[in-house]
């Protein structure tokens, strides 16, 4: 299980430098779906954040935390599934299927508390989301593997 986990972190270091990356070359700014999620699961939740500028604040720190906990979740979900899965799983298949599960896992409790829609995203938008999660995938089956194959020596 930590394997999973430490490899989940990797990939949503990976991720993020991704993001930013693009943020730098694009110049466009950090999405504000994040900090929205976390207030909308806190209204649901009816857990108060405080008076509207702390809350904003809160909701800012909050929306990044919902996403390392969903690339942590991921990676420790694909470190059960290599457990669970003893035989050699492909670069390319494990890459892709751990990237769109992580692009799903983060895209669709933001779909379904109706903060987006991706049908709505266009070329520009799909490639923002995709390419980050491509290397989300990437890195964190990459630690994984570095992690087993450390543990065989």
């Amino acid at each position: 299980m930590a394997a999973g986990v430490v490899a989940g972190a990797a990939g949503t270091t990976v991720l993020n430098a991704i993001t930013y990356l693009d943020m730098a070359v694009r110049a466009r700014p950090a999405s504000s779906l994040p900090e929205q999620a976390a207030g909308a699961v806190s209204e649901r939740l009816h857990v108060d954040l405080g008076e509207e500028e702390d809350a904003r604040n809160r909701e800012q720190g909050l929306g990044p935390m919902l996403g390392i906990l969903t690339g942590v979740g991921v990676g420790l979900a694909y470190g059960l599934f290599r457990h669970a899965v003893r035989r050699r799983v492909s670069l390319p298949a494990a890459v892709t299927g751990v990237g769109m599960a992580a692009a799903v896992a983060g895209s669709a409790p933001m779909t379904a508390l109706g903060l987006t829609d991706p049908r709505e995203w266009g070329v520009s938008g799909w490639m923002a989301d995709l390419v980050p999660h491509l290397g989300y995938g990437l890195a964190t089956v990459a630690a994984f593997e570095l992690t087993r194959s450390s543990r065989r020596r």
